[in-house]
């Protein structure tokens, strides 16, 4: 019994399957690594995207592709349920995009070839995140071959951009992707996750003059007579006051599974001034802002935009040149913006349970319920009103490092769990 359903024999026999096939999933995974999708430079996923395509075309799937930028294609995968109005559906959600590799990292290969070795697999991408897109790839090619019936509607999203915040996640939901659950197939190390969120900002001094380095004296000493001041060391003033508001909020806010102050604002970079002979009329702060998963980035830029303006409403010079505010952005190679907006698991969901029991009935140990201290995509399905839960194979030791590797048994664990899920999710009434 799994969480008072029968599982069904099919089921049981495709799990066996899992085991019997392992290296055709192994295979697959080492497939999607050595296409090379790095991020930066991103603009080279269209290989991958045209195989995955070709893959899910071969299951069935009707098939939506389109460039969210040049050479970078969303694909989204769409299987219609056989009683789809009275079933769950569901979306599974992954980014093709790995994190970049620079030219003096020592990897044991290439990193676009992948190795196995010692119960492992290694290369660019597998722990984030094509080890989860193989395992759930190869958990719909078992189920398809095997003629299962998925009575509700699956949607598979693989997508593009996300480890440069592109949210190719994003346009998929703007095109009218939605679904009843869905589960990104993200690095979790098999936790079952929500995340906090993630939003980067421009904070700008600008003055209304230009200024002569040689008025300086003037502007700084008694009798100097011109009101004016250099905005870098105003931008001083705004940094300090950012410094306040993060101990603010690491006194007055918490959240379960996030260790104290872990709501934090990074002045990332500092850029100012024309050149020497001029006071600087002119300085941009690059600020990273991280919040909890029960708040959003439109609430925090707010609190931050108030708390600085009235920072600035108490200096002499900057109530007559306030600071402005972009928030932000598609990319952070295009414009030096992102977002990640948080996703709040709710453990009562009945997707969050029903992935828990598959999980334990695979694995037979009970799933870990927690939050990432890291963000995904998945926050964009949870922004557009679908109850989201990250759930994927790899750690965040792996993800990022040099010979970035996957353990083949977790793997396994993982292919079972969701294969089983997405059969029984499939298989629930929704009416």
């Amino acid at each position: 019994m799994l969480g008072g359903l029968k599982v069904d024999d099919k089921i049981q026999f495709l799990l066996k399957q899992v085991d019997e096939r392992q290296e055709e999933l192994i295979d697959l995974l080492k497939t999607l690594i050595s296409f090379e999708t790095p991020a930066p430079p991103a603009r080279n996923t269209k290989g991958v995207q045209d195989y995955v395509a070709s893959l899910l075309k071969d299951l069935g799937f009707e098939i939506d592709m389109w460039d969210v930028y040049p050479n970078d294609p969303n694909v989204v995968g769409f299987l219609k349920g056989s009683d789809s109005n009275y079933y769950k559906s569901l979306i599974i959600n992954g980014h093709v995009d790995v994190a970049e590799v620079s030219e003096d990292e020592e990897w044991e290969t290439d990193p676009f070839t992948p190795i196995v070795r010692d119960g492992v697999v290694i290369g660019r991408g597998a722990a984030d995140m094509k080890g989860g897109l193989a395992g759930a790839l190869f958990a719909i090619k078992l189920l398809r071959g095997s003629g299962v019936d998925l009575p509700g509607d699956l949607i598979f999203q693989s997508v593009i951009g996300e480890e440069v915040g592109e949210a190719g996640t994003l346009q998929c939901c703007k095109r009218g992707s939605t679904a009843d659950f869905a589960v990104v197939v993200d690095t979790s190390d098999l936790h079952i996750q929500g995340q906090g969120g993630v939003i980067t900002g421009w904070v700008t001094i600008k003055s209304k003059q230009t200024y002569h380095d040689a008025t300086r004296r003037n502007m700084i000493h008694a009798g100097g007579n011109l009101v004016a001041a250099s905005a870098i060391e105003k931008m001083m003033k705004i940094i300090e006051g950012l410094q306040e508001l993060e101990r603010h909020w690491a006194v007055t806010k918490s959240y379960p599974g996030f260790p104290p102050g872990a709501n934090t604002i990074n002045p990332a970079v500092i850029e100012g001034g024309r050149h020497a002979a001029f006071i600087a009329d002119e300085c941009r702060l690059w600020i990273t802002v991280h919040f909890y998963p029960n708040e959003t980035y439109d609430q925090v830029s707010k609190e931050i935009e108030d708390h600085i303006l009235k920072i600035a409403e108490g200096d002499v010079w900057l109530r007559d040149n306030l600071p402005t505010f972009i928030w932000g952005g598609t990319s952070m190679i295009e414009d030096r913006g992102e977002i990640f907006p948080s996703l709040e698991i709710d453990p009562s969901h009945p997707g969050v349970k029903l992935l828990a029991q598959s999980h334990q009935h695979v694995t037979g140990q009970g799933a870990i319920v927690d939050v990432s201290p890291t963000v995904t995509d998945g926050g964009w399905l949870a922004d557009a009103g679908i109850p989201t839960a990250i759930y994927g194979p790899g750690d965040l030791l792996n993800a990022h490092s040099v010979n970035e590797q996957v353990s083949i048994e977790q793997l396994v664990e993982y292919t079972k769990t969701l294969m089983m899920f997405i059969y029984e999710w499939t298989n629930l009434q929704s009416k």
